[in-house]
């Protein structure tokens, strides 16, 4: 879209909505959203799963919470699941893709996520897609005697035809994580999401029914779409974030993916965005209809969740925090 010189290019917002948790959530995403961005030109779209073979129950969301979604300016739009459905749901953010304009530069952040920047100046530039760098070395899993992490990557990069080489950090040594591509699939951009959406299907089903021999031992779920996420991205000339795009990781958004993990490492200034974010009477009526949001957020067990740690000293391992919380009868998601 041709933009004005100096202007920011105008481009749509896209998160996942559906019964249960993901809906809640994408509730509280839209609340945040429009309050660090009320005069947003692009469109926020809720991309919703609708029912069929790949769903044994009706994924969308009751009525209600589409009118609380409609009160922030968010489309609910629908899609259908062709490949991956209740069996892996984090296809949801690519199958839903195909919902969003064609043609029409996109966002994508997960549904947990709390907007607390105006994402308008972020300066993206939608010709080379990106996605977030807050990941750790999740997969692939390296065995003893199985191919390591450059057997494993060059596998993929060959099964679709794409340049290995070009993809690596050569800042970084041979066989150490971070030389290849890798991203979380918390957030990610490109131009057009049909496209993206196209080729974000094909390899990771391909990757799923058949996968190259040096991925026989490696587990596939949770991880597919950030096995195949990095290799959509580099085959549309895309690549890592520069250093202005980071504050999607912590600036202009917090991915908490768990209300009592926001509580735990959030700083004060995201806890005290969430509760006043989701005081108005009207907001909190919907949102107490999830168990979590309303024990945490309203009954105060957040707090008290939030006292077990020092933020100063937490632990280096997210799981370390979980154990700490499932002990002291916290951890609800």
């Amino acid at each position: 879209m041709a933009q004005r010189a100096g202007q920011p290019e105008k481009f749509n917002v896209m998160v996942v909505g559906q019964r249960g948790r993901v809906g809640f959530e994408a509730l509280l995403f839209a609340a945040s959203f429009r309050r660090f961005n009320p005069d947003f030109p692009g469109r926020l779209i809720v991309a919703e799963p609708q029912p069929g073979p790949l769903w044994p129950s009706d994924p969308r969301m009751p009525e209600f919470l589409r009118d609380a979604l409609a009160d922030f300016g968010a489309e609910v739009v629908p899609f259908e699941s062709r490949l991956f459905g209740h069996a892996y749901p984090h296809g949801n953010k690519i199958e839903g893709l195909a919902a969003l304009p064609e043609g029409e530069s996109f966002l994508f952040l997960d549904s947990d996520t709390l907007v607390t920047g105006d994402l308008g100046k972020i300066p993206f530039d939608f010709n080379r897609p990106s996605a977030s760098m807050r990941r750790s070395n999740t997969w692939p899993v390296i065995e003893l005697y199985g191919p390591g992490y450059t057997k494993t990557w060059k596998a993929l990069y060959d099964r679709f035809g794409l340049e290995f080489e070009t993809s690596l950090d050569l800042s970084k040594p041979d066989e150490y994580w971070e030389r290849y591509l890798y991203f979380n699939a918390g957030w990610f951009f490109g131009p057009c999401p049909r496209k993206f959406g196209q080729r974000f299907a094909e390899y990771a089903a391909s990757i799923r029914d058949d996968p190259p021999p040096e991925l026989v031992c490696q587990p596939l779920y949770p991880w597919l779409d950030q096995i195949a996420l990095p290799l959509v991205i580099h085959a549309l000339g895309g690549g890592r974030p520069d250093a202005r795009l980071r504050v999607l990781d912590g600036g202009a958004a917090c991915h908490y993916r768990a209300i009592p993990l926001l509580y735990a490492w959030g700083s004060d200034a995201q806890v005290d965005l969430l509760e006043e974010i989701t005081a108005p009477n009207k907001l909190k009526k919907v949102l107490k209809e999830h168990e979590p949001f309303k024990r945490m957020i309203y009954q105060g067990r957040g707090r008290k969740a939030r006292a077990l740690f020092d933020r100063n000293a937490l632990p280096r391992r997210e799981q370390a925090i979980r154990n700490t919380l499932k002990r002291n009868g916290f951890w609800m998601r």
